[in-house]
C-alpha cells in the first residue's frame, strides 16, 4: 500500500508544481511575482495581463485557470490508473479512494509550494476545482454556481472563492457523499480559506481589488 501511495503523492506533486501562470506571464515578458498581488494564480495573471495587454491578456489568464484545473484532474486520474494497475497486476489491495485523495492533496501542495518557483505558488482554487470535479461532480457544480453568483454581485474573486470553499463541503455532506471525499472537501476548503488570509484582511479593510465590469457600448 505504501508504494502506490508514494507514487500517487510524487506524481500529484510534480503535476501540481507545474507553474503554468508563471510560464504564461513570462511569454508576455512579465514576472508575475513582481506584479499585482505577486501571486502566480490565474486570477492575478488575468488581472495583470488583462490590464497590460487587453483581451489577449485576459484570455491568457483564462488559459492559466484551465491548465491549473487540469493539473488537479490529472492528479486524480493518474492516481486512479495507478491504483487500478496495482490491483490488477500486484498482490494485495489498494484503496482507490486513498490513492485519488493522495494525488489531489499533493497536487494542491505542489501548486501552492512549487519546487520550480522556490516553493512559491497560487492559492489552489483552480487545482482543487479540477480534482474535485472528478471526485465530487455535483457538490463542485454547486460550488461553481455559488462562485459565479458571488462574483457577479461583488466582483471580488477572493470572496467568491471563499464562499465556494464553504459551499463545497456543505454540499458534499448534505448530499451524503462518501465520508472520505466529504472530509477531503472540508480540509481543502479550510486550506483555500487559509491561503486567502491576506485577501480577507483586505476585504475587511475595503482595500481588496475588484474586477471591473465591462463598460456598456455607447451609441
Amino acid at each position: 500500500m505504501l508504494i502506490p501511495l508514494l507514487l500517487a503523492a510524487v506524481t500529484g506533486y510534480l503535476l501540481g508544481a507545474l507553474p503554468f501562470g508563471w510560464l504564461i506571464a513570462r511569454k508576455f515578458g512579465i514576472n508575475i511575482f513582481e506584479h499585482g498581488s505577486k501571486n502566480p494564480g490565474a486570477t492575478n495573471v488575468k488581472r495583470v495581463l488583462g490590464g497590460l495587454f487587453g483581451a489577449k491578456g485576459k484570455r491568457a489568464g483564462d488559459l492559466a485557470f484551465f491548465l491549473d484545473a487540469l493539473k488537479g484532474a490529472a492528479a486524480v486520474g493518474v492516481a486512479k490508473v495507478v491504483a487500478a494497475e496495482w490491483i490488477l497486476h500486484r498482490s494485495g489491495t489498494v484503496s482507490v479512494e486513498a490513492m485519488a485523495i493522495t494525488g489531489l492533496v499533493f497536487a494542491l501542495v505542489g501548486h501552492s509550494f512549487s519546487c520550480w518557483t522556490r516553493f512559491k505558488g497560487g492559492k489552489g482554487v483552480a487545482t482543487s476545482a479540477g480534482g474535485l470535479i472528478v471526485l465530487l461532480p455535483f457538490p463542485t457544480l454547486f460550488a461553481v454556481v455559488a462562485w459565479v453568483m458571488v462574483f457577479q454581485i461583488s466582483r471580488y474573486v477572493s470572496l467568491a472563492s471563499i464562499v465556494a470553499s464553504v459551499v463545497l463541503p456543505a454540499a458534499a455532506w448534505l448530499r451524503g457523499e462518501p465520508t472520505t471525499f466529504a472530509a477531503l472537501a472540508s480540509i481543502l476548503g479550510v486550506f483555500v480559506i487559509l491561503r486567502h488570509r491576506a485577501n480577507i484582511t483586505r476585504l475587511l479593510n475595503g482595500t481588496e481589488n475588484k474586477f471591473a465590469k465591462k463598460a456598456a457600448p455607447s451609441g
